[in-house]
């Protein structure tokens, strides 16, 4: 199938570009514009106009790309309208026209990119991150990510598994012929590298998939301390509703900011109390979640009656900030038990201090952030994978010491698997390639 869309975004806009790829690609350029193809990526002035009766639809830019020579790897073509849309639906609706053509489904160009080897998918991801990218550190992320770096790497590992699988094929295969002592140490030496090194990436920290998703932030506390006015504040907009009337909110209510470029997701839950309420027994239970799952908590309290319970001081154990706010009301200084934590005093009624919490919150998220490693992980698939390799080439290790070459050769097969499963490459072949290369077998 022929497929087409509208690849700029959806509204109005000053141009609007519509791709196609697949065989009917150049009848349909040709049967919108009754003109012959135009030349090969050169920019070409056409009538855009309806198949069969030749009425105008537009005047607009035509761009040919023949296979295998394009992003798909197939005939394609943009078509670059004015971006009415009357316009984009009146050009979609004679592009439909033509037989074995349809709407593309999402990513489907990009899948076709990899489908045909233009792409791995560690590079069809980080234009998925690019597009979707809010911060200036999302955007650099996944920039290095399509920049093949990681990609790279990964290849590079399987590749050395790959050799050391070709050498334990090869003393399956060939019992008669002895693998020399010295090879039998460069098995045993280079496996353990390559687990070593897996080991140092999944040591990571999660900072990849942290600035891919965004940095957790919750707040939390008891009821009616300000946590909903803090969300607001923080996010210079009526997010959740504030009310004097404790136990307002019930659901966990959650806006994503960018602060200095860092990508957060702040999230205001129910107030954490006694309550009979059954709903509001729900929310609590999602507050203390959240919590458990947050890379920073704001522990946003009443600084005239903050409560030293065993509760507070769990919350306050790790990655968190103790928010003491109603200072305004405040007539002595708070007690030094409490000062002790990492803490700032602020008004929102005032707003009073809250550049100082904004500042602590912009250090937190610099230290969470900033890594001398190379960020190879961005996403869970990439993790579960490496994982999965690692506890393999464990097992290979053991194998390989007992001498038990059948066992050891298929956890060394399922570890480069799952390497190859991060860039979307698995071949046997290569294997088999290897083996003859570097044997010489059949002398």
């Amino acid at each position: 199938m022929t497929i087409y869309a509208l690849s700029t975004g959806p509204g109005v806009s000053g141009i609007a570009v519509i791709r196609i790829s697949g065989l009917e690609t150049a009848n349909v350029v040709k049967s919108i514009t009754n003109k012959e193809l135009p030349k090969p990526r050169v920019a070409t002035l056409r009538k855009i106009k309806n198949i069969n009766t030749h009425e105008l639809i537009d005047e607009g830019i035509i761009l040919w790309f023949p296979g295998p020579e394009s992003y798909t790897g197939e005939d394609m073509a943009e078509i670059h309208v004015h971006g009415g849309k009357a316009v984009i639906l009146a050009v979609q609706k004679e592009i439909s026209k033509i037989k074995n053509c349809r709407l593309a489904e999402p990513g489907e160009f990009t899948k076709l990119a990899f489908q045909s080897g233009k792409i791995n998918l560690l590079k069809a991801e980080s234009i998925a991150d690019l597009i979707s990218a809010e911060t200036e550190i999302q955007r650099l992320q996944a920039v290095k990510i399509m920049e093949g770096k990681s990609s790279k790497k990964f290849t590079d590992l399987r590749e050395k598994l790959l050799k050391i699988l070709s050498f334990v094929e090869a003393k399956i295969d060939f019992p008669e012929e002895d693998i020399p002592e010295e090879n039998l140490k460069k098995i045993k030496k280079d496996s353990s590298e390559i687990f070593n090194e897996i080991k140092k990436i999944l040591n990571d920290q999660k900072v990849g998939e942290v600035i891919r998703e965004g940095f957790k932030i919750a707040i939390v506390g008891p009821a009616n301390a300000g946590k909903s006015s803090l969300l607001n504040n923080l996010s210079n907009r009526e997010v959740a509703i504030v009310s004097e009337i404790a136990g307002t909110t019930r659901d966990v209510v959650e806006a994503h900011l960018n602060i200095d470029g860092y990508p957060v997701i702040i999230s205001d839950t129910a107030g954490i109390r006694d309550s009979k309420n059954e709903i509001e027994k729900k929310g609590i239970k999602l507050s203390l979640k959240k919590a458990e799952n947050a890379d920073l908590k704001l522990v946003v309290v009443d600084a005239k009656t903050v409560d030293l319970s065993p509760f507070l001081n769990d919350l306050l154990k790790d990655d968190a900030i103790l928010v003491l706010n109603k200072s305004d009301l405040l007539k002595k200084e708070p007690n030094p038990k409490i000062l002790r934590f990492n803490h700032v005093l602020i008004s929102l009624k005032d707003n009073h201090n809250i550049d100082k919490l904004i500042l602590k919150i912009k250090n937190n998220l610099k230290n969470k952030f900033i890594t001398d490693e190379e960020i190879l992980i961005t996403r869970e698939r990439h993790r579960q994978h490496l994982v999965q390799c690692a506890d393999h080439l464990k097992n290979f290790i053991k194998q390989n010491d007992k001498e038990d070459f059948d066992k050891a050769a298929e956890d060394l097969r399922l570890a480069t698997r799952h390497l190859g499963m991060i860039v979307g490459k698995v071949d046997v072949e290569e294997i088999l390639g290897g083996i003859f290369n570097d044997f010489c077998i059949g002398k």
